[in-house]
């Protein structure tokens, strides 16, 4: 019996599974057949395909709202994107299409808030939540932004100074902007250090509220806001800084009447291998009850609760594929996959924070496999692709030269960061241009469309960057 690639994915994993399956010796995505993208568009190309925002949105909105109407719980949910995940506007847009809120981390942020706001994609009634660093500049954007009557904008402060640059900015007026404050938490054990770098000191801000901001005309404290690099896992650690954070909230309540807000940042986790295994219902649950019983013991109201969800809402919409140009056999061991475009630049958290993804085949299902190593085209020693399973080899289809197809590799849940971090369209490694990018989304009657959002780049292109005529 031939040991087959799709035989080995479905004995070690459930499979198919959401989002993935194979038709006629090839892999779809969310239903989408990959072979007629590569024979439209050839690769590499980036993909995103944008009806799965919308059910990521709603799927989290739908479990915290099963909780809520559970438990009983006063307070209302509210979903925020984090833009910094993907700034692109198709992205985007298809958040603000499921009444979502947003979340901004710098003063181009802001400028992005407007545009939206003059292009009707939003209007000032938005929460708007204001975290990062608050230089000048950013804190005088904010401002702005309440002139145009956004009321609902919410300056978090990361750290004390802040407090006084935003009074400085607001003297003389009678605007009284709503700020929230973010606790410092401590870092999982195996960080480089043990307190964030962001955030208040927990021991310090009931103190700093209450020679700060109780009696400050300017500001009105509206949230506590608590953030796990992490992400929201159900593990010790996660579950000791959530109830340290919750002590705190209705400690602080009862020195503030205007606090009325928890805000639990980090995010859902998305699946990054096929046996990922994470009960978002549970999890959910959990933190209403949590945060119910201790309200009602305190005697604190159940304040409204924000996440701000990234990497969960856009991660899984977006995938690239490349193709495989050659093999190498370099020892009796090593065999190596050479893609046409560089991992380095197209997915730079594989390399940089040796983060993992979904890597399948696209096609080649019913050959046999062996072991490789995945390598990009740059001439960087680091540019290949790393699995800790199999310490730095994957398993993938083996092929002959003799194939009349070549191999083609994706790498999915890539949709969140990417982008952002290799500087899309800038200047790249080597001088290898940013792949083409495709966009899936249905229209009107509901059937998918494809499109080029933007072709490679160009040398063009690149040489004007770099001030060549």
């Amino acid at each position: 019996m031939k040991n087959t690639y799709y035989k080995l994915i479905e004995q070690s994993f459930k499979f198919p599974q959401e989002g993935f399956k194979v038709e006629d010796n090839f892999l779809t995505f969310h239903g989408v057949s990959l072979k007629n993208l590569i024979e439209k568009y050839g690769t590499p190309f980036r993909l995103f395909y944008l009806p799965n925002i919308g059910e990521k949105i709603n799927s989290a909105k739908k479990i915290f709202n099963q909780a809520i109407s559970k438990y009983n719980y006063k307070g209302a949910y509210h979903y925020c994107y984090c833009t910094k995940s993907n700034h692109f506007s198709h992205v985007v847009n298809a958040a603000l299409n499921e009444n979502v809120h947003l979340e901004t981390s710098s003063s181009f942020d802001i400028d992005l808030i407007l545009n939206l706001f003059k292009e009707k994609k939003i209007n000032n009634k938005l929460i708007v939540i204001n975290n990062g660093y608050k230089t000048t500049e950013y804190l005088k954007k904010i401002i702005s932004l309440h002139d145009f009557g956004f009321e609902n904008v919410i300056v978090v402060l990361d750290n004390k100074s802040e407090l006084d640059r935003l009074t400085n900015l607001l003297k003389g007026s009678h605007k009284k902007i709503k700020i929230g404050i973010r606790m410092a938490i401590n870092e999982e054990a195996q960080s480089s250090y043990y307190t964030s770098r962001m955030g208040i000191r927990h021991s310090e801000i009931i103190d700093f509220h209450n020679l700060n901001i109780k009696n400050n005309k300017s500001v009105e404290l509206k949230m506590l806001h608590f953030y796990i690099d992490s992400g929201i896992k159900d593990s010790l650690y996660f579950w000791g800084e959530f109830k340290k954070a919750l002590k705190l909230y209705v400690d602080l309540n009862k020195q503030s009447s205007s606090l009325n807000s928890f805000n639990i940042g980090g995010g859902f986790p998305i699946r990054n291998n096929l046996g990922f295994d994470y009960d978002y219902e549970h999890i959910a649950d959990s933190i209403i009850k949590n945060i119910k019983e201790s309200c009602e013991a305190n005697k604190v109201i159940d304040p409204n609760i924000f996440t701000e969800y990234g990497k969960y809402t856009v991660g899984e919409s977006g995938a690239i594929v490349f193709k495989v140009l050659e093999q190498k056999q370099q020892n009796d061991n090593e065999n190596w996959y050479l893609i046409n475009n560089s991992l380095m630049n197209t997915i730079p958290d594989a390399w940089s924070i040796k983060e993992k993804f979904i890597l399948l085949p696209v096609n080649k299902w019913d050959n046999d496999y062996k072991r490789a190593n995945i390598g990009g085209i740059s001439c960087d020693h680091s540019d290949y692709y790393n699995s800790e399973d199999f310490n730095q080899e994957v398993l993938l289809p083996s092929y002959s030269k003799k194939d009349n197809e070549p191999l083609y590799l994706g790498f999915f849940h890539t949709g969140a960061y990417q982008d952002a971090i290799s500087g899309y369209g800038g200047i790249k490694h080597c001088l290898i241009p940013s792949p083409k990018q495709i966009i899936i989304e249905k229209d009107e009657e509901g059937n998918l469309i494809d499109y080029v959002y933007r072709n490679e780049q160009s040398a063009e292109e690149m040489f004007k960057l770099l001030g060549y005529k």
